[in-house]
């Protein structure tokens, strides 16, 4: 018996096997741990001899022998611990042959003078800040920066001291301050107006930049350029201008309930983040920062910062540049879907970023309470805004693949708004004073790894939030993360 034409078309296609998705451009890599093993994250560095050392919350020191082994084999990667008895470190740096990390109440320095494997020198570089007890009173760092200083930043108290009545904050001194320890052995103030800037890091030049959380002052997470004399707009943090050696002038009584942007001009010394992080769309609460400084071993974003989202578990990219001398740039999703919150990025020598990871105390997406993840390039190219920089008319987009021509050179194939936050001592913002931007005109370059956008409405200070849509590649596929929000604190004065 023959069957009709059409049954046969129609197994044919039941058969079929399917089209094999498409290989990822980045696979995410949990560490299976040993058993009784609970790494809860708080600090990555990288070892001279490729071996990676972190610090866990509950006050230890482990060494991952061989990142760079099956994370699904504990036993190929191995693990050891070298130190512990600390307080809550939250921070790991390699410096001058030696291990450093920020404990609550200092900067302490950890060495093997017998050269057993383990710590047992724990020397104390700094100290000084106000610890009260109170429960938010979280230090991060050390980060070094250009000259070899070390930088570290401590949270507002957020609470009464713990069984102390009777004392006042001024007597509990820098909370909501960035710290610097020369290499001479100093501790000075540089910055203030912090929340909890629980992420601090360099770029590729070795200027240092931080992040803060959305809260009081704060309508959304910021990244911060942290320099000497700094104000970034935290009132807390301005009991301590007048103290000997504070480089941060009284800007005397804050104005509240009008934006970011004219509190930017009224308020004395107040400077405005490099970059904001829109609430909820790009995350409820920053942490950890790194830059890939791989040469091309994690893809196309190099010299870019890669920022924790702890609360909705993800990792965002962010490009900077500078206009006329401050920084400025945009954000961009990266990775998501994580075990649970990130709290410290740190690459591996091969070019692999760590996602160390914790929930403890906080509330965050996942499956697991703490871990490490390990995020690596395949070497498949994704299509994506590599790069989004300001003109004085619009801005240029940088393609990690050639655009479609007829696609990308279409106006409607892009959205525009922008926005700020007020400025208050309030929790949060919501977006304010929103208005369309006009994309009016659209150019590829020749090779169609770049566009030219002419824009119509750009407002200084404000974020510019751009939807590319409707662009495609050369291949048809859809831009993966096709939203950036660019923080235009300068427009650029026109050639």
């Amino acid at each position: 018996m023959r069957l009709p034409a059409l049954l046969l078309a129609i197994v044919a296609v039941a058969v079929a096997p399917a089209a094999p998705a498409p290989k990822p451009a980045y696979t995410v890599t949990p560490y299976v741990l040993p058993d009784g093993l609970k790494l809860e994250v708080s600090g990555v560095a990288q070892l001279p001899d490729g071996r990676i050392a972190v610090s866990i919350r509950k006050g230890e020191i482990w060494v991952l022998e061989h990142p760079d082994a099956d994370p699904a084999n504990p036993r190929a990667v191995g693990y050891k611990r070298i130190a512990s008895g600390l307080h809550e470190p939250i921070g790991l740096l390699w410096h001058n042959g030696a291990l450093i990390t920020m404990q609550r109440t200092e900067l302490t320095r950890l060495r093997d003078l017998d050269g057993d494997g383990v710590i047992d020198d724990y020397e104390c570089l700094a100290k000084g800040w106000g610890v009260s007890g109170a429960y938010h009173e979280y230090a991060y760092g050390p980060v070094a920066d250009a000259g070899g200083n070390l930088w570290i930043t401590l949270n507002v108290r957020m609470g009464a001291p713990a069984k102390m009545p009777g004392h006042r904050a001024k007597e509990f001194p820098w909370r909501g301050w960035a710290m610097r320890l020369t290499p001479e052995g100093v501790l000075e103030p540089m910055c203030a107006g912090f929340r909890s800037p629980s992420g601090i890091g360099r770029d590729a030049d070795g200027e240092i930049f931080g992040t803060d959380q959305q809260g009081n002052w704060w309508g959304t997470n910021p990244i911060l350029h942290l320099r000497r004399g700094a104000f970034f707009g935290n009132k807390d943090s301005l009991i301590d201008v007048g103290r000997d050696g504070s480089p941060v002038r009284d800007p005397g009584v804050l104005p509240e309930e009008i934006t970011v942007v004219e509190a930017a001009k009224r308020v004395p010394g107040l400077v405005p983040p490099a970059v904001w992080l829109p609430y909820v769309k790009l995350g409820q609460s920053s942490t950890g920062l790194a830059c890939d400084v791989s040469g091309g071993k994690f893809g196309p974003f190099e010299k870019q910062l890669f920022v924790g989202e702890f609360v909705l578990s993800w990792v965002n990219r962010v490009f900077l540049e500078k206009v006329d001398g401050e920084f400025q740039g945009a954000a961009f999703r990266f990775v998501s879907g994580l075990d649970c919150g990130p709290l410290s990025l740190g690459f591996l020598r091969d070019g692999s970023l760590l996602v160390g990871e914790t929930n403890r105390g906080w509330n965050s997406q996942g499956t697991r309470s703490f871990g490490l993840e390990r995020v690596r390039w395949t070497g498949v190219m994704p299509f994506e805004i590599r790069a989004m920089r300001a003109q004085s008319d619009g801005f240029v987009l940088e393609l990690t693949k050639p655009v479609d021509a007829t696609s990308a050179a279409r106006a409607d194939s892009y959205a525009m708004t922008s926005y700020t936050y007020l400025y208050h001592q309030k929790y949060g913002s919501p977006e304010t004073d929103t208005q369309p931007v006009a994309v009016t005109g659209a150019t590829v370059s020749a090779d169609g790894l770049t566009v030219r956008l002419r824009c119509s409405g750009l407002r200084a200070g404000y974020v510019h939030e751009l939807t590319a849509a409707g662009v495609r590649s050369r291949d048809g596929e859809p831009i993966a993360n096709a939203t950036g929000y660019y923080t235009l604190n300068r427009i650029p004065r026109a050639p």
